[in-house]
């Protein structure tokens, strides 16, 4: 098929107006631009994963359990699968910070052509552009898909597992369900439990609206399952039944089981707050270390400038749209998107509202491509009824009501472009009295000027509902992001649901008490750039290493399985990415799961096999019943060898 004027890749299909296509691979472009510019700012960016993508670039081993190390000391806290196209990417093209990043970048164009092929099959052009240009500037979505985070991958597992499920209602067939399934156990293999909130939405979708007999449906969603066991369980089921003695110690267990971590850590723990070596814990009459729960958390300072800039009109348009469709044929497929896109948003929304355990800002990106399909199909379908004067006052109300919740998210920020506000709210209260204008009567209104009216109004109302979260997202690109916690835009005042007790905003790590900070998880955290001391004793952003310790390190490197030890993966991984050699995380991310433990490390060190422990000022003794192997560890080597200092760090030489 050829590149011309009168059809082709231009074209699309046949019946799509020229400028369909052209409008694609210019959102496709744009996104990747946006995701890509100045990109290698953000070094490391989550250095957590970067060690690991580094460790799995020199070590098939490493690269199959996700070990934070070449040499295999522990896993990260996570199953693997976001790990290895970052790996695969460094070891084509060497460690660099973008051949870490770019795979996420490239992850969220993806995500955006999905999502626009996933509404654009069963709506309008328009309707799939739209939802494409609302997820591209979801300022958490920018944020995460140029981050190195499981995030971006998850989303387009999501998306991906969206469109195969509307394709299995409008097939009929077993095939597309299977795909569903497939997709839903590779998202459990990049996030584990989390990946499951989609699965009721998209079973009930498929048994309400599928075309196949009831009793078909069933079977099919049996299918789908044992498509997702398989997905998801092959790399588990070899983890458990390889010999622990051989492979990695499951970091972020306690019994170095993917078991435990699923169900526990990474699983209900996050629901109930019951996170097993999680350092920290709640906080007396303050309730939760992560914020205040409820359902007005997606809403609150800390959440609402990431998200929620077209949330509340993404609500309103499911239900104008499963009003508009209410009588419409139990398969029809405008419908059957509805409850799949708004199931999705519902069912993850409330979730994120009511988890009491780890909860990050930037886990809501997970939201992002609903929230795009269901502004993109409701406007459409809303501009579709034009005609009726009901249809004309609910977009005057809508583009009002979204300028005015856009002008409050940006007044949290009062310091940040403080004219965007007031303009956003001039420019809403004139396209809906425009709106408003045009269900004047036809005695005091010709329709051809009504037409005009509205069509104008309608291209305002979309400005309106763009342009702040797009401002949010460019403020994103322009900041380096660093850390395990990081937030989009500029900094909150602090205050409302979901704001990290301590203050702190979004833009760095809260203040917690006695030095310690919540088991935030790599993949789990807010941000902004690392400080130099490694935040909370190295647990949620990196150290500075020093060229003075790292040319102590790479000496006769060759001679040890791993040149340093230190407690915490967020040290440990400072000065692996600045060596690239195997550097031993004591404890795990929290340094608080029993790996090694004392004898072990006794052992190590006695067989050589360690050279420098590297003093950190963490300890992992304050998890919530995690081990205390790090302290022991730390105390041990304390009593036993002479402290140095070498370039500001303070190390500990083995050998001697």
């Amino acid at each position: 098929m050829g590149i011309t004027a009168e059809g082709g890749l231009l074209r699309g299909r046949p019946d799509d107006p020229r400028w369909v296509r052209p409008s694609l691979l210019a959102l496709l472009a744009g996104s990747f631009v946006l995701y890509t510019w100045n990109l290698s700012a953000s070094g490391w960016a989550n250095s957590f994963y970067s060690a690991a993508a580094q460790a799995g670039s020199v070590s098939w081993k490493a690269f199959f359990f996700g070990a934070s190390d070449a040499a295999g000391s522990i896993t990260i806290d996570k199953p693997p699968m976001a790990l290895w196209p970052q790996a695969l990417a460094v070891r084509i093209f060497g460690l660099n910070s973008w051949s870490v990043l770019v795979p996420q970048a490239l992850m969220g164009v993806a995500s955006v052509g999905v999502l626009y092929a996933a509404v654009r099959r069963w709506f309008t052009p328009a309707a799939g552009l739209l939802a494409g240009v609302v997820l591209a500037l979801t300022p958490v979505a920018t944020l995460m898909f140029r981050f190195n985070n499981p995030d971006a991958l998850l989303t387009l597992l999501l998306t991906i597992a969206a469109y195969t499920a509307l394709r299995a209602v409008e097939d009929g067939r077993a095939r597309w369900f299977l795909l569903t399934g497939a997709a839903v156990g590779f998202g459990f293999l990049t996030k584990q439990l989390q990946v499951l909130l989609v699965v009721p939405p998209f079973a009930l979708t498929y048994l309400l609206c599928g075309k196949a007999r009831l009793g078909r449906r069933i079977a099919d969603l049996g299918l789908a399952f044992a498509a997702m066991l398989v997905a998801g369980g092959w790399w588990v089921a070899i983890v458990e039944l390889w010999p622990a003695s051989s492979r990695p110690f499951i970091g972020g267990s306690q019994t170095n089981s993917v078991l435990e971590l699923t169900l526990g850590y990474n699983g209900f723990g996050r629901l109930t707050g019951d996170e097993t070596g999680s350092v920290g814990g709640g906080l007396g009459g303050q309730g939760s270390m992560w914020g205040e729960t409820g359902i007005t958390r997606m809403f609150g300072s800390e959440i609402g400038g990431q998200i929620a800039w077209l949330l509340p009109a993404a609500l309103a348009f499911l239900v104008i749209g499963l009003w508009l469709t209410r009588d419409a044929a139990r398969t029809d497929l405008r419908r059957a998107s509805l409850v799949a896109w708004g199931g999705w948003l519902v069912v993850t929304a409330l979730t994120f509202s009511f988890m009491s355990g780890i909860f990050h800002a930037y886990y809501t990106v997970a939201l992002a491509p609903a929230i795009g399909a269901l502004v993109g199909i409701g406007a459409t379908l809303l501009w579709a009824h034009r005609i009726h004067n009901a249809a004309r006052l609910v977009m005057a109300g809508l583009t009002l009501g979204s300028g005015l919740w856009a002008a409050q998210l940006l007044e949290r920020a009062p310091t940040w472009n403080p004219w965007l506000a007031d303009t956003l709210v001039a420019v809403s209260f004139v396209a809906a009295a425009v709106f408003a204008i045009s269900v004047l009567p036809a005695t005091v209104l010709r329709s051809a000027s009504a037409a005009k009216l509205t069509g104008g109004a309608a291209v305002v109302a979309v400005l309106v509902l763009l342009a702040a979260p797009a401002a949010w997202s460019l403020q994103t690109v322009a900041i380096p992001q660093q850390g395990s916690i990081v937030t989009a835009g500029p900094n909150v005042a602090a205050g409302g649901p979901g704001v990290l007790p301590g203050g702190g905003g979004p833009q760095g790590p809260p203040s917690f008490g006695g030095g310690t900070a919540p088991g935030a998880t790599g993949g789990f955290g807010p941000g902004g750039a690392a400080d130099g001391g490694g935040g909370v004793g190295g647990l949620l952003n990196g150290a500075d290493v020093s060229d003075e310790a790292v040319a102590l390190l790479v000496d006769d490197a060759a001679d040890y399985t791993w040149v340093a030890a230190t407690t915490g993966s967020q040290n440990a991984s400072s000065y692996q990415l600045a060596t690239e050699q195997p550097v031993m995380a004591i404890g795990g991310f929290n340094g608080s799961d029993p790996s090694p433990t004392l004898d072990q490390f006794r052992t190590y060190v006695a067989e050589g096999q360690i050279r420098y422990y590297i003093a950190s000022g963490l300890s992992g003794a304050n998890s919530m019943d995690g081990s205390e192997a790090a302290s022991e560890i730390a105390t041990w080597v304390e009593d036993h060898f002479t402290a140095t200092t070498v370039g500001g760090t303070t190390l500990y030489d083995l050998t001697a």
